[in-house]
């Protein structure tokens, strides 16, 4: 399993940095037995709110596009290193940061503005000096390099820029990645892809977020500026010195008892009371989360705006959401009316978890964060500060969202079931796994659908012991029933999507076109091979991963994932 021989020789890599990867999957020793004490952390909501810093352009970046016409995008520089940082005071912790970063930087960009970004992996062997190197945590028992594939998660890229699991970068190498920017206005996420390796690499601080505006989700009044607020939340397990611990519980899943939210742990963040909008990410290796804002008496209402894929077409206000790993959700909260009386002490509203089922239960997992309300004279703007019920003329509903599941059985639609089962062992797909991908020299697609066709898949999970985040690359969908019924399809989920939570013992069914957008000027609508998977990433690297191809049955070598635009 793994990279294989044949993919070493495939990618001309064989000797050099290569010689010191192995050729068949490993996994960082990790033991529960040296975890930190619950007495050695930090009191929750005592360390202060951090924002992720915003990457600027490096400059520009002249690019060959498919009308064979150059040019020139604004170019974005990550290099993907070995850092360390105080997680939990008095501690240092060795992690996997872009730009010495975990999470990695924020980039912004607007729609119709294609960027390059190069990714440098600069994770060879840590320096025996390295702190903790002597600790057997994940990051210090690990003597190898690490291979790495940067996914833009949410983005409807050509192939061999959307993160392939087998494209992968070695140490010492770049691969330039060219985004379309081409989609409405969203929260993506980018983060390591590298097969067999996704969720250790992802789990050590691989992760960042991605915001893409729009002409239109600017003009709307909701919150901008200093009140859109980026939240990436995942959880981590230390040792007794600070490492991080990787405990993959017989390949089921990773969980940790330290919840971080922007990579801080249980922070809490001053407020003033007006509107803020929070884009949450679930940058979580395999644990869930059932969101509750709560003031001490009761549930306080949130109102979902945005998705995976951008603005719903109705805001929907919720008690609490459920929020499976990868998934993005886009929430506004009011404070105004908890703003601090005078004389008063200030509110504190509490992000609660709830817990969903088959998690690794932690008492110290069951809350986030915290919000701290402050007096109607520390709120500095008045502006962008509405939640419209229903949004004006100027939002049109994304295709997917457009449809029914009879309009389109009317139609014919193709229709296709995947069933996510545990076998004999092995996260499959259908029966089948990433390795028959391997074995077919990346040939195999279980599924062909047309450019521009739209079908209807069925995601099915008999288990009552998991869930599946199924994640479908290149498009969003509609989701349109949980087990035979579109009333079972949550509040906050209509919207367009690119993860679905499919639960325990649950079919659900999705609809999609299989044709992305333009990828901008002189760049052709995207085709060819791409992954489908479980966004458990335990769950991922133990191959519960299949392929399909959009309108490319000969396999163009121009759009070849792998070696469209290799590294260097």
């Amino acid at each position: 399993m793994g990279i294989s021989r044949r993919d070493a020789l495939k990618l001309g890599v064989v000797g050099g940095a290569f010689a010191a990867l192995p050729l068949e999957r490993t996994a960082f020793a990790g033991t529960v037995v040296n975890r930190m004490a619950a007495s050695k952390m930090v009191k929750p909501f005592t360390l202060p709110f951090v924002v992720p810093p915003v990457l600027s352009p490096s400059g520009t970046q002249a690019v060959a596009c498919s009308d064979g016409q150059m040019r020139e995008y604004d170019r974005y520089d990550v290099s993907q290193t070995f850092s360390v940082a105080t997680i939990m005071p008095g501690y240092k912790t060795p992690f996997f940061g872009y730009n010495g970063v975990t999470p990695g930087p924020t980039i912004v960009n607007r729609r119709g503005r294609p960027v390059v970004v190069h990714q440098t992996n600069l994770l060879h062997r840590p320096p025996a000096s390295a702190p903790n190197a002597a600790v057997p945590s994940k990051y210090s028992s690990d003597p190898l390099d690490r291979w790495t594939s940067t996914h833009l998660h949410g983005s409807a890229s050509l192939p061999q820029y959307d993160g392939y699991a087998s494209d992968v970068t070695l140490p010492g190498r770049t691969k330039r990645y060219v985004y379309p920017n081409c989609q409405e206005a969203r929260t993506l996420w980018y983060h390591d892809h590298g097969v067999h390796h996704t969720s250790q690499n992802a789990y050590n601080g691989l992760a960042g977020m991605y915001v893409l505006h729009d002409d239109v989700e600017l003009s709307l009044g909701i919150p901008q500026g200093p009140y859109d607020v980026p939240m990436v939340v995942k959880d981590v397990m230390l040792d007794t010195k600070g490492g991080l611990i990787y405990e993959d519980n017989s390949e089921s899943g990773a969980f940790g008892d330290i919840v971080l939210v922007n990579g801080v742990p249980w922070p809490a963040m001053p407020v003033e009371p007006r509107k803020y909008r929070f884009r949450i990410l679930n940058a979580s290796v395999s644990r869930s989360y059932e969101w509750q804002l709560h003031d001490g008496k009761s549930a306080v209402p949130m109102t979902v705006i945005g998705t995976d894929a951008g603005l719903v077409p109705q805001p929907q206000v919720v008690s609490s959401l459920r929020h499976g790993m990868a998934e993005r959700y886009e929430v506004v909260i009011d404070f105004a009316p908890y703003a601090q009386k005078p004389g008063k002490a200030a509110a504190k509203l509490t992000l609660k978890n709830l817990g969903p089922k088959n998690n690794v239960a932690e008492a110290t997992a069951l809350y986030a964060m915290q919000f701290v309300v402050g007096p109607e004279s520390s709120v500095q703007s008045t502006e962008n500060n509405s939640i419209p019920t229903l949004w004006n003329s100027a939002v049109a509903p994304q295709e997917c969202m457009t449809w029914t599941e009879a309009g389109l059985l009317a139609q014919g639609v193709t229709q296709r079931r995947f069933a996510f089962v545990r076998t004999n062992g092995h996260w499959t797909i259908n029966g089948e796994t990433w390795q028959d991908v391997v074995d077919s020299d990346y040939t195999h697609c279980m599924a062909e659908p047309d450019q521009g066709a739209v079908e209807i898949w069925e995601l099915a999970n008999t288990s009552g012991g998991w869930f599946h985040p199924v994640h479908i690359h290149l498009v969003d969908f509609q989701v349109l029933s949980r087990n035979g019924k579109a009333s079972l399809v949550r509040p906050h989920e209509k919207g367009g999507k690119d993860v679905v939570y499919v639960g325990e013992n649950e079919t659900v069914k999705v609809a999609m076109r299989f044709s992305g957008p333009s990828a901008g000027e002189g760049w052709q609508v995207p085709k060819g091979r791409y992954m489908m998977h479980c966004h458990n990433l335990v769950h991922e690297d133990h191959d519960m991963m299949m392929q399909f191809s959009v309108g490319d049955p000969d396999h163009d070598p121009e759009c070849d994932p792998i070696t469209g635009d290799p590294a260097w």
